[in-house]
């Protein structure tokens, strides 16, 4: 069972939420975080990125970067820019992109799911990440993004987010940066608040969509804390960490293609000949094509694009890693036949995520800078839960998740509130 909790929210007053809010802090580089605050105080990115405020280059790793996040998380507390709700409850999360609208539930997490195996995860986490959130959480004793979970399908919840969804939100906004809509409730009513707890005790499991390093961080933070207190008794805040939870069915998963730099010596003719062994290979000319169902890619090569369709035999259906198109494509194609054996560290190999479109994969094999383009179908939420339930792990670069989460919306304190 999935065990939650209700938790008195840090937020901006509804008047600054739009000074106050950010992208993520893993989606933009230092610069990039440095350009979009501006002059602007209120930003979040002077928590979540706070190596903005020093000179250009100070690294994000500085002992002093994580001491500022500190200190202006206390600023904004102090000025008002952020105010901690007077009541434990929950809050409703959606976020609208191309006319479609996706409601996450904000919860309070447990740790000891994470540690025991309830909330899934399927993909590998990097110590040296983990290591720096777990010092942001430390430094300012609270969770100040959230992780992103999904959950299977729920009629009750379902029912009681749409309920909320026809009256007046507390925010409502459109990002500049990607043009999404975004808007948030909250659900202070005791009934609804027992509601979605009891519904969530019935659900056998939580699954990490995004985040995989905030929520190792969050846990371990929680973990460690639970340690170094003598008098821990296990209903104490730091138990629990920040998590915006959807409906499996409403998450949209972007396709997440390859670009590599050349073809391992062979002519484009060789390269295409090899791909016949475990491909069906049709030449779609010079327009722009998109891969149209599951175990289809679309190459880039000389101006031309390709339909390949992998052959029968070449993946396990009853296997849920090797059914992945990124597990074909790794496989039969970037392993076999270019050499490609580490997604993660091979400097031949580029990744893009769906967002950018297949354009951006004609630029760049148009450009020079690389050979050819491999485009994939996306991977379906199903098929992470598939994974996740089999105790197996995502191949690298498989998903990629938009619109992106907001942050500075709630912000979760992990000691207890007076």
């Amino acid at each position: 069972m999935a065990t939650i909790k209700p938790f008195k929210g840090i937020r901006p007053p509804k008047q600054y939420v739009e000074e106050v809010e950010s992208r993520p802090y893993d989606v933009l580089d230092s610069e990039e975080a440095r350009a979009e605050a501006g002059d602007n105080e209120k930003s979040l990115y002077r928590i979540i990125k706070p190596e903005i405020n020093f000179e250009p280059g100070t690294s994000e790793y500085d002992p002093r970067v994580y001491e500022k996040a500190a200190e202006n998380f206390k600023k904004f507390q102090e000025k008002g820019w952020l105010v901690q709700d007077d009541k434990e409850q929950y809050y409703i999360y959606a976020q609208t992109m191309n006319g479609k609208t996706q409601y996450g539930l904000v919860v309070c997490a447990y740790v000891d799911d994470y540690m025991n195996g309830s909330i899934k995860k399927h993909e590998l986490t990097r110590r040296d990440k983990e290591e720096d959130r777990m010092k942001h959480v430390r430094v300012n004793d609270a969770n100040i993004e959230p992780v992103f979970f999904a959950y299977p399908d729920n009629a009750v919840l379902d029912a009681l987010i749409m309920r909320y969804a026809k009256t007046e939100p507390e925010y409502d906004f459109i990002a500049p940066i990607d043009g999404f809509r975004h808007q948030f409730w909250i659900i202070a009513d005791d009934n609804d608040i027992a509601t979605v707890t009891a519904e969530f005790a019935k659900m056998p499991s939580l699954y990490i969509a995004d985040g995989h390093h905030r929520s190792a961080a969050a846990a371990l933070v929680g973990a460690e804390k639970a340690k170094q207190n003598p008098n821990h008794k296990g209903d104490e805040e730091y138990n629990y960490f920040m998590a915006v939870c959807f409906q499996a069915s409403q998450l949209t998963i972007l396709d997440y293609n390859r670009v590599v730099k050349d073809l391992n010596g062979l002519t484009s003719e060789q390269f295409l000949s090899a791909l016949s062994k475990n491909f069906d290979v049709v030449e779609k000319g010079t327009e722009i094509y998109k891969p149209q169902q599951l175990h289809q890619f679309s190459l880039y090569l000389d101006g031309k694009w390709y339909c390949l369709t992998a052959k029968a035999g070449t993946f396990d259906e009853n296997d849920p890693i090797h059914v992945l198109d990124v597990d074909i494509s790794s496989r039969l194609i970037l392993d076999e036949i270019l050499g490609i054996k580490d997604l993660r560290s091979d400097k031949r190999i580029d990744f893009v995520g769906g967002l950018r479109g297949l354009q951006e994969l004609k630029r760049r094999v148009d450009s020079g800078e690389m050979r050819m383009a491999l485009a994939l179908y996306p991977v379906t939420m199903q098929q992470i839960m598939n994974i996740a339930d089999s105790g197996k792990i995502m191949p690298p670069k498989a998903t990629w998740f938009e619109p992106k989460l907001r942050s500075g919306l709630v912000i979760h304190k992990l000691s207890n509130a007076d």
